[in-house]
């Protein structure tokens, strides 16, 4: 791997699934466990996915450029193909299907607090569907790292 879209695509791998576990599974608990403010906390939690998206949509459209320009038809027969396409339905699902819905929630809330509010059963199960994406897109991330250097 001495060339240099071979090491791009290896980093933008690593960047998307590493961040996705440290976003979700490190920096989000970590926000709710030492802020008291919990609408502070999933302001910014909120904001690292979205960041983290972003860098999924953009990592996962260079993978999947990548092994089809190197592979051509050949691709479509690899699982680490269907796996980063896999993910990244789910990245643009969450991105512009998902958190615009909790976001809307949020604001028709207002003044008040979306889980002090009307709206509290919608936004926790529009908030559990978010999160079964998300555990199935990091778990597909670890599928895709053990298969990425399959021809």
């Amino acid at each position: 791997m001495n060339r240099l879209p071979d090491l791009l695509s290896a980093w933008a791998l690593t960047l998307w699934v590493g961040g996705l576990w440290a976003v979700g599974y490190l920096a989000a608990p970590t926000l709710f466990y030492s802020l008291d403010d919990r609408v502070l906390a999933g302001m910014l939690a909120g904001r690292m996915f979205g960041y983290i998206a972003w860098v999924g949509l953009i990592c996962g459209v260079w993978l999947l450029l990548f092994r089809l320009a190197r592979l051509g038809g050949t691709a479509l027969k690899q699982g680490f193909f269907w796996i980063v396409l896999i993910m990244l339905l789910l990245s643009l699902a969450q991105q512009f299907g998902i958190q615009p819905i909790l976001q809307q929630l949020k604001d028709q809330a207002l003044p008040k607090d979306v889980m002090e509010s009307l709206f509290r059963d919608r936004f926790t199960a529009w908030h559990g569907v978010s999160s079964a994406v998300y555990l199935i897109q990091s778990l597909l991330g670890l599928a895709a790292v053990a298969k990425q250097g399959s021809r």
